[in-house]
């Protein structure tokens, strides 16, 4: 490299030939790559030997105002040491060379005013030249060197100070970018680890720890936050690297121009330059952590802002330029894994909802009692929503909401049973006026009974769905939450669908009850008509045959005592009109017994079994029940003791009637030879007569193992 120097005396060659050889093992240094800390170190030695200086050192302009001493040698003990940084201050030589891009000398440091100069007086610095290190057109240092004590600085030191420069500004050139290819080959790599992470699976959490620990080491700067903005103007930290205030799970208002708070506003990357400047408690915080700047990017989920990445710098280490173009790398892999987690618990919260559904609506199709049916919804509705309660409530016409069911995971809900009127504020008024969806999101300042009570349980906000039960507002599905974030948007239409489910039962259930009220009123109707026609037997026909009866007795008598030859004629139609009062009364017998109608089930029974076929063991209470369920438990006998007569092959049968829970339960039971069948036209009669009652009938017969035929019918009062 060739030197611009002034032509010297022929003595001082000797200091040429020194001079070129010590910039050619500069050069050789700074061309083999080493790092730039070891060429600077080195430069600062060979300039001190050369120009017989005891002081040399070398500087990086910072952003700040502030300048960093990056190289440094020294004779003596001195100041300047590698990696101290010092303001620039108004007059020194360092912030002359940065404002003239030039050369520059002080033959006397005493008219400095600057820290610099004070700090280096005290260790004999009393002149000093320096001259710029210029990298790509920018003044990026300086290097500056120093006589010892009284010595003036050596003639043309600015020019061959120069020299040197234009090697360290080489060796800064090659080292950034060589630097800035290793970086990159890093920023890669870490974004592929990153990228792995993400379609491996992996939680948003394990993301977020990721990135923050791969952007802070690219970056190489003290703290990589992720942020995730509330509906509440705050910010949560979602992750985040290093020993801060700023740890995972923390809360942040953003009150002020952050990076965090930039971002939120404009939707765009921001940079924040001193934190000094920024009031507010995120931005106080920061400082009193020890950062000094801040960047941030945007993380946009499905075309929404959803949150950050923040980088901060602290005084060691400014802000790269670049920064948020190499967050914005890092943001596009955590919107990715924030997606596909979404996408995957919104595909398993579908799949939880509709087999909820499908297990209700099976529920509702077997006619389960609807109170069974409420609770499961209500249960359902709360595990499937995430809701911290879930009621049902009935409108009553007289403006009272009345509790139907309701659930929560540790029974703090509105309790079933409660009426309230319908009058302040609450979704139960809104969903009763509109007949629509409707929500609350906050109970704070409401008014109204309903509104106090639903405080006390500590519920925060609620979602409702109208019962609609054939076009009318029967009620309301109602779910809370005792956060401060209401239930998400759309929670009202899913909410709907357990709704109809509800509506579904109360119509199957009023269907239901009218069935069987009107086949019940069907069997009582038969059944009365079964009496009115053994009435009409007994005082009918059976009496006109018994008076008959008594006329021809009267009449054989009077032709006995005459020897009339008509006594065989009167005879036979004796006989006959006896045969037929015994048919008449087994038929009356057939259609309602008399023993039944007047006796009771007891007597009913024991008659019905000293005319069975085989020995009949009854137990049978002596109460009397409802005339309906007397006919019903006598016919399910009769029809069982045949079929053992006909079928079962049985030497004994079973007759056991007790009281249960409010129904009466009717077993009979042989030691035949089972198999029998529940298809037979006579239990299929019987199984409607149950059916008609709200009972229940069984059949077990297992072969060689008798059959047993068991009914249930719930008693009235």
């Amino acid at each position: 490299m060739a030197v611009q120097a002034r032509p010297m005396p022929d003595g001082h060659e000797a200091i040429l030939v020194e001079e070129q050889a010590s910039l050619r093992r500069v050069a050789a240094l700074a061309a083999g790559g080493a790092p730039p800390a070891q060429v600077f170190a080195a430069i600062a030695e060979e300039v001190a030997h050369v120009l017989r200086l005891p002081l040399v050192a070398t500087f990086r302009y910072d952003a700040d105002d502030a300048v960093t001493v990056v190289g440094a040698w020294g004779e003596r003990p001195h100041p300047l040491r590698a990696g101290t940084r010092w303001p620039l201050g108004e007059e020194s030589l360092v912030a002359r060379v940065l404002r003239s891009g030039r050369p520059a000398r002080v033959d006397d440091v005493a008219e400095l005013r600057s820290p610099i100069a004070a700090a280096t007086r005290p260790f004999g610095v009393l002149a000093v030249a320096g001259a710029p290190i210029v990298v790509d057109g920018r003044v990026w240092g300086v290097i500056a060197a120093s006589p010892a004590g009284d010595r003036p600085l050596p003639d043309h030191i600015e020019e061959r100070l120069a020299g040197f420069t234009e090697l360290v500004a080489t060796a800064i050139s090659n080292s950034q970018a060589r630097e800035e290819l290793r970086r990159l080959a890093d920023e890669q790599a870490a974004l592929l680890r990153v990228a792995t992470l993400v379609a491996e699976g992996a939680t948003p959490d394990d993301v977020f720890a990721a990135v923050a620990r791969e952007a802070a080491e690219v970056l190489n700067l003290p703290l990589i936050g992720m942020y995730r903005y509330e509906p509440d103007g705050t910010a949560t930290v979602a992750g985040a690297t290093g020993n801060h205030p700023f740890q995972p799970g923390t809360n942040w208002p953003l009150d002020g121009p952050t990076a965090a708070s930039l971002v939120r506003r404009t939707g765009r990357p921001a940079r924040v330059e001193d934190y000094a400047d920024v009031p507010g408690v995120l931005g106080e915080a920061a400082l009193r952590a020890g950062f000094r700047a801040g960047v941030g990017a945007p993380i946009v989920v499905d075309g929404r802002l959803w949150g950050s990445v923040c980088a901060c710098a602290d005084q060691r280490m400014p802000l790269p330029p670049d920064a948020e173009s190499h967050l914005n790398q890092f943001t596009a892999l955590v919107a990715t894994a924030i997606s596909n987690t979404q996408a995957h618990a919104d595909l398993r919260r579908l799949a939880d909802e509709r087999a909820a559904l499908q297990r209700l609506a099976t529920m509702v199709a077997d006619g389960a009692d609807p109170q069974v049916v409420f609770d499961g919804v209500c249960e359902e509705t709360g595990r499937v929503l995430e809701a911290c309660s879930v009621n049902l409530v009935r409108f009553i016409p007289d403006g009272f909401s009345l509790t139907v069911a309701g659930w929560s995971p540790r029974g703090e809900h509105v309790p079933a049973g409660t009426r309230l009127p319908l009058d302040g504020e609450s979704v139960n008024v809104l969903v009763r006026d509109t007949g629509e969806p409707a929500r609350m999101d906050s109970y704070a300042d409401a008014s109204g009974a309903l509104a106090e009570v639903i405080r006390h349980v500590g519920v925060h906000s609620e979602v409702g769905a109208p019962v609609l039960v054939e076009g009318r507002v029967w009620g309301a599905l109602i779910a809370g939450t005792s956060s401060q974030d209401p239930l998400p948007p759309g929670t009202e239409r899913r909410l709907a669908r357990f709704a109809d489910l509800i509506a579904t039962a109360v119509s199957h259930a009023a269907t239901r009850e009218e069935l069987f009220a009107s086949r019940a009123r069907i069997v009582e109707a038969a059944d009365e008509q079964r009496r009115q026609v053994v009435r009409d037997l007994h005082d009918g026909a059976q009496q006109r045959l018994v008076h008959t009866l008594i006329i021809l007795k009267l009449t054989l008598e009077t032709l006995r005592r005459e020897s009339s030859t008509a006594t065989p004629a009167v005879e036979e139609a004796i006989e006959e009109a006896q045969a037929a009062m015994r048919e008449l009364r087994e038929l009356s017998h057939g259609i309602l017994p008399a023993d039944l109608t007047h006796g009771g089930l007891r007597a009913g029974l024991n008659a019905l079994a000293s005319r069975a076929s085989v020995p009949v063991a009854l137990e049978v209470p002596s109460a009397r029940f409802a005339a309906s369920v007397e006919a019903t438990a006598y016919f399910l006998v009769a029809e069982a003791l045949t079929n053992v007569s006909k079928h079962a092959q049985a030497s004994q049968a079973w007759v056991t009637v007790t009281v249960e829970d409010g129904a009466l339960r009717v077993e009979v039971r042989d030691d035949g030879i089972g198999g029998a069948s529940a298809t037979g036209s006579g239990m299929v009669g019987m199984q409607d007569r149950v059916t008609a009652l709200e009972g229940r009938l069984r059949i077990v017969s297992p072969p060689g193992r008798g059959t047993v035929v068991v009914a249930t019918l719930p008693l009235s009062g």
